[in-house]
């Protein structure tokens, strides 16, 4: 016969531990990570409890004070514990407390310092220790005031240390614990100011990459000259776009712009102020159209402008508007060289242009490119009845009449 299958149960441990841990450190990440450096303290603290028994143990100090001294520094540690854990220290500056903790820690340490008899050289370690703790925790200037204070504690401390005057003590090695203190305490230091200013360079330069990377993502998607999208960011969104308006109803109209006789600005003015027309003309878009509304430069004076969930007729209104509004538009010439003020026969008057306007509405299962394309054959059609004026799209213009208009522009 053959033996029946054995069914293993699941193991409550692991759980268990994972239970103890989240009612011991709080589920909340921040907390739990304070929390976590909480506990490492005390576990140190703890290592250096076990040292001065040991001390205690070996006939080098005294057990009276070394028990008076364990119980402040067990209560300090569980003072600190409630205050996190409980959520009282998120009220203030430094949640962590973490100079309050090292302030304490380095008075326990020169205690023990007094204390410790001729033991007394574990402190510095523990001094060592301590310090670890607030370079990664401190500024370089409370770096500093904590080095001013554990000087003056240990400084008191080793004039407790000599008024006792302990068994086995000597001045010597006072003087000697004296200076490894004072190393410790500026090394520590030292190596503070060099860590917080490796990660402020980290941080700036990490700030500078953000800044490249966003300006490469602008340009990867943006008209350098007019601040508009590009004809290829253009494209995609209008793809998507379209598959909106497939999937909901909602109307989708394309708009093609093209400045009239813009050729002329250029051959007359100059090239730069050709570019200060178009981002000017760029500027009066953007205060005509609603957030909704996504305009592009498609190429040379040539410009874009889809409108979401717009009719023909509430496009027409808006268009009309934009239309208006450039008309109406006095651009300043670029900066000219300094004249004298007699010369007022240099003086040009402002740039004014207007625009042709061609529109389609998307049709249900229509290519955008199809769209796009009737949108300029209307934008011709506007060209060859005046510029000027707004034309939707719906019959194809006749090859001569779109030639005629690509040359006179």
């Amino acid at each position: 016969m053959s033996e029946p299958p054995v069914r293993s149960l699941p193991s409550r441990g692991p759980a268990a531990g994972s239970r103890l841990l989240d009612v011991l450190l709080t589920t909340e990440p921040r907390q739990r990570q304070r929390l976590s450096m909480a506990g490492l303290a005390a576990v140190l603290m703890a290592c250096c409890m076990a040292a001065m028994h040991i001390a205690v143990a070996a006939g080098l100090t005294e057990p009276g004070p070394v028990r008076i001294w364990t119980f402040l520094s067990g209560g300090g540690l569980l003072v600190v514990y409630a205050l996190i854990r409980s959520g009282v220290s998120q009220r203030w500056a430094d949640p962590s407390l973490t100079l309050p903790q090292i302030v304490y820690a380095i008075a326990c340490d020169a205690a023990a310092y007094a204390i410790g008899g001729q033991a007394r050289g574990i402190a510095l370690p523990i001094l060592a220790v301590i310090l670890m703790f607030g370079m990664f925790g401190l500024s370089t200037r409370q770096m500093f005031g904590v080095m001013l204070y554990a000087m003056a504690a240990f400084g008191l401390a080793a004039v407790a240390a000599e008024w006792q005057g302990d068994a086995g003590h000597s001045t010597g090695l006072s003087l000697a614990y004296g200076i490894m203190t004072a190393v410790v305490l500026m090394g520590s230091t030292f190596l503070t100011t060099r860590l917080q200013a490796t990660r402020e360079e980290l941080r700036r330069q990490k700030y500078e990459l953000a800044r490249a990377l966003e300006h490469i993502r602008e340009l990867a998607t943006h008209d350098e000259l007019t601040g508009l999208l590009n004809r290829r960011h253009m494209l995609e969104l209008m793809r998507l776009e379209q598959r909106r308006a497939s999937r909901s109803g909602l109307p989708l109209v394309l708009a093609l712009l093209d400045m009239d006789h813009f050729k002329a600005v250029n051959d007359t003015h100059g090239h730069a102020a050709g570019d200060h027309v178009l981002q000017a003309f760029a500027q009066a878009v953007r205060t005509c159209l609603r957030d909704g509304d996504v305009v592009s430069r498609w190429g040379g004076e040539e410009f874009v402008i889809m409108l979401c969930n717009t009719p023909p007729d509430a496009a027409h209104a808006l268009l009309e508007r934009l239309r208006q509004a450039v008309a109406q538009l006095r651009i300043p010439h670029p900066a000219e060289p300094p004249r004298l003020p007699a010369d007022r026969s240099a003086t040009q008057e402002p740039l004014r242009i207007t625009i042709s306007i061609g529109f389609a509405l998307h049709r249900p299962g229509e290519h955008i490119e199809a769209t796009l394309e009737r949108a300029d054959r209307a934008l011709y059609a506007a060209k060859a009845g005046g510029r000027d004026r707004i034309v939707e799209g719906s019959a194809p213009l006749d090859p001569d009449t779109v030639a005629a208009c690509k040359i006179g522009g």
